[in-house]
């Protein structure tokens, strides 16, 4: 048996077999010379060659188990990585472990200083309230002071005085507090009555000024009433003056006056005479009128139409007014007054002068007078003419029972009733006026406006005011109740009587 036969396989090993060695040298040299063996050795080179591939195959399995060891060892490079990365998280856990207590503490300590600040500044807060309350409660006693010094009170300015210096002796105690940081101690309570002590002295601060108000409106009151106490009185002496005019028949215009000096202001004067005049002798119609039984609302509708809404029941009385005056200034533009046969100079200067003499000559007489000493004069024609026109024979019949005066103005007479010489003396300013108006040069204009107008302040006055506390609609003229004059660039305004509607169309503004 050959030597390599009695050599097993597992002897054969890269490590252990020295043998196996040299035979694998022996053979790379035949190899590399290339001497062909003899045969005799053929047989042990094929188990020699069966040997070196035995060999391959170990050192094959040898460079597998080296590859498996390699990679054994990089994964144990990777474990130990592992490991490594382990052991850094670990440590990382533990020095967070350790930091872990001073962020705690450092939390703990900003949770601490911010507590502090809210509870300081609720106590802030808290002295804040309790300075307003005192500033409040100091208030409230100055004006009781103040409110009990008129009238004097002298236990309330006592109380308030004492109220005054609680409230600075309380005020200098929160100064004091503040300075020296004494705080209250539960602010929340504090200021829940601060609050409510405030609320207290701004209640009786008003209340005192309530009081206050009070005694002024009574004051006033007081004021109003004795005022009108004096406007009372002077209404009786205005009236008890008028009344002495009336029966002097002089007017406010001097007696030295000359036809050069005259001016709009002595038209106006005499104008406001004669609307005085016209309104007392149509209170005295009126009475005799309620006096004969007649129906006043009635008779109102028959002068304007039934088209009128009166503001007033007794606001009938401007519908009488506007009759008289209608019937006393109807034709007052002429120069005769619509008398006929009136003689007139033909020049404007003359009549100018004429006209101005015989308002100087009428003027200072008393009109029943003047009448029987001048019974056929042209003031005597204009009395006959208006009064058989505005005094109807029905009414004349109502109030007498007969037509006894209506006969003595027709034949020439006056009559001398009381009746007659409210008309005379109304007749005497309707005439004066118009021999004024003609003095001047040019002569006054008369003028009034149509039913339906809408009103204008430059032309016309109301006589009842109620029309322009309405706000329901735009009043519009009922109708003109005293006429209006123009004198040169002197417009004296016409009165009249303002309605918030009329019954029927009203005619268009000419």
């Amino acid at each position: 048996m050959c030597l390599m036969d009695s050599v097993s396989r597992s002897a054969v090993t890269p490590t252990k077999s020295r043998l196996a060695r040299t035979i694998a040298k022996v053979l790379h040299l035949r190899g590399a010379t290339g001497i062909a063996p003899v045969d005799g050795i053929q047989k042990g080179n094929s188990q020699e060659i069966g040997i070196q591939k035995i060999n391959y195959q170990e050192i094959g399995i040898q460079k597998a188990k080296s590859q498996e060891i390699g990679i054994q060892k990089v994964k144990s490079k990777e474990l130990g990585n592992q490991k490594f990365k382990s052991q850094e998280i670990g440590i990382q856990k533990v020095q967070d472990d350790r930091n872990a207590p001073k962020v705690r503490v450092t939390l703990s300590q900003s949770f601490e200083k911010n507590n502090e600040k809210l509870q300081e500044r609720a106590a802030l807060e808290a002295l804040l309230a309790k300075l307003f309350a005192s500033i409040s409660s100091v208030k409230a006693a100055y004006a009781q002071l103040q409110y009990a010094q008129t009238p004097y009170d002298a236990d309330g300015i006592r109380a308030a005085d004492h109220t005054v210096v609680d409230g600075l002796k309380n005020l200098s105690e929160l100064k004091r507090c503040f300075l020296k940081k004494e705080f209250d101690p539960s602010p929340e309570t504090t200021l829940v009555l601060a609050e409510i002590e405030e609320q207290k002295s701004v209640l009786k601060t008003y209340d005192i000024m309530g009081k206050k108000l009070e005694s002024q409106v009574r004051l006033k009151d007081s004021e109003v009433i004795f005022l009108g106490e004096k406007l009372e009185e002077a209404n009786k002496l205005n009236k008890l003056l008028e009344k002495r005019v009336y029966q002097s028949g002089q007017l406010y215009v001097p007696d030295n006056l000359h036809l050069s000096g005259l001016s709009p202001s002595h038209f106006i004067t005499v104008l406001r005479h004669t609307v005085r005049s016209i309104r007392s002798f149509v209170r005295a119609m009126m009475d005799e009128m309620k006096s004969a039984g007649w129906d006043i609302h009635t008779a109102a509708n028959s002068i304007d139409g039934g088209e009128v809404v009166y503001w007033k029941e007794d606001h009938k009385c401007f519908a009488f007014e506007q009759f008289v005056c209608r019937e006393m200034f109807d034709g007052f533009q002429y120069p005769n007054f619509s008398l006929p046969n009136e003689f007139l100079p033909e020049k404007k200067k003359q009549q100018q002068q004429l006209f101005f003499e015989r308002f100087t000559e009428l003027k200072p007489w008393k009109a029943k007078e003047y009448l029987s000493r001048n019974p056929r004069s042209a003031f005597a024609k204009f009395c006959r003419a208006k009064y058989l026109r505005l005094i109807h024979p029905k009414m004349e019949a109502s109030f007498s029972g007969n037509l006894n005066q209506r006969n003595l103005v027709n034949a020439g007479e006056f009559p001398s009733t009381n009746f007659f010489s409210l008309f005379a003396d109304m007749a005497k300013r309707v005439w004066l006026l118009h021999l004024l108006a003609f003095s001047f040069d040019p002569e006054a204009a008369i003028f009034q406006v149509s039913k339906g107008c809408r009103f204008s302040e430059v032309y016309m006055e109301s006589v009842a005011e109620e029309a322009f506390l309405s706000t329901a609609s735009e009043p519009l003229v009922g109708f003109t109740v005293v006429p209006g004059f123009k004198l040169g660039k002197t417009v004296i305004q016409c009165q009249v009587y303002l309605t918030s509607q009329l019954q029927s169309n009203p005619r268009k503004q000419r």
